[in-house]
């Protein structure tokens, strides 16, 4: 019985993650100012306020369009991407922390470990191909 609740429990967790990744990169794309500060970026101007318009966005476009391939499609090399990102995130945050004095951003490390961990069991409990 437990066993049969997970993988929809699972599902849930994954779409969610996915459409708040979705609504993440739009965010970027359409009220920069009001998503900016959550991730501690003051928004810049002329070139650098494109490069961080575009590349944020694509990094979020991109989480949510292939958790949620993943999702829909059952296929597990949907899900690899974002687990690469999210992972690369991470490991990104601590060598700015270890290298560049930069802050120590637990409060956005852990959600992209926690996440990438979802997505990884989701490959193996949700894809049913390769």
């Amino acid at each position: 019985m437990r066993l049969t609740i997970v993988n929809p429990m699972l599902k849930v967790v994954v779409l969610l993650c996915g459409v708040l990744f979705l609504v993440t990169g739009l965010r970027w794309l359409l009220a920069p100012a009001g998503v900016a500060p959550e991730f501690g970026l003051t928004l810049g101007s002329g070139v650098g306020l494109s490069s961080q318009i575009g590349d944020m966005s694509a990094f979020f476009l991109t989480l949510g369009v292939c958790i949620l391939m993943g999702l829909t499609s059952q296929r597990t090399v949907w899900y690899y991407p974002p687990i690469i990102l999210l992972s690369l995130t991470a490991v990104g945050r601590v060598l700015a922390w270890l290298l560049h004095d930069a802050a120590l951003a637990v409060n956005l490390i852990a959600p992209e470990v926690i996440v990438a961990l979802v997505l990884l069991i989701a490959s193996r409990r949700l894809a049913t191909q390769g």
